[in-house]
């Protein structure tokens, strides 16, 4: 199931112009894709108000599309049952949002250039400005956050922090 974009307060008189521009996706026990995740997260960005999507520097892009992949992949592989996408954009800042059914809190994995595959989470914590993990009535979220503003971005590993809730 898929859930409209939406804007809060967007069409009240003398509504801000940062207004948080939300999307949710929701996919049954192994329906749930990670190309389906890009394709959300590159139609979402395509109707951001702020950065204007041109505005987006094609890293930026990248690496938001990493973080969609590499978060629902994990949650394909990791969590048994149905995992949610919720897209916030608010201020120019994009934060990514998987839910899953699995209370197995993810760990970093020590990089290791001879194994195979476990890398997802690292990049994930290496390209976000800041990541969080929470635990749910039936699993847990993971929420990454993103700067899409091309200045901020060039400051933004001296803010990279990580984050869990508990």
């Amino acid at each position: 199931m898929v859930l409209p974009l939406g804007k809060q307060a967007a069409d009240r008189p003398g509504a801000d112009e940062h207004a948080t521009l939300r999307f949710g996706a929701a996919w049954a026990d192994g329906a749930a894709s990670a190309v389906d995740a890009r394709l959300a997260l590159r139609a979402f960005l395509a109707h951001g108000p702020h950065p204007a999507p041109a505005l987006i520097p094609a890293s930026l892009a990248m690496d938001a599309e990493l973080v969609v992949s590499e978060l629902v992949t994990n949650a394909i592989r990791h969590a048994p049952g149905p995992c949610e996408l919720i897209l916030r954009l608010f201020r120019g800042k994009l934060a990514i949002t998987v839910r899953d059914t699995s209370a197995e809190q993810p760990a970093v994995q020590k990089g290791d250039r001879f194994r195979v595959g476990g890398h997802g989470l690292r990049l994930v914590h290496t390209v976000s400005d800041r990541v969080a993990v929470a635990p749910r009535a039936r699993g847990k979220q993971i929420t990454a956050y993103l700067r899409l503003a091309p200045n901020d971005h060039v400051n933004a590993g001296a803010d990279r922090t990580v984050l869990a809730a508990g």
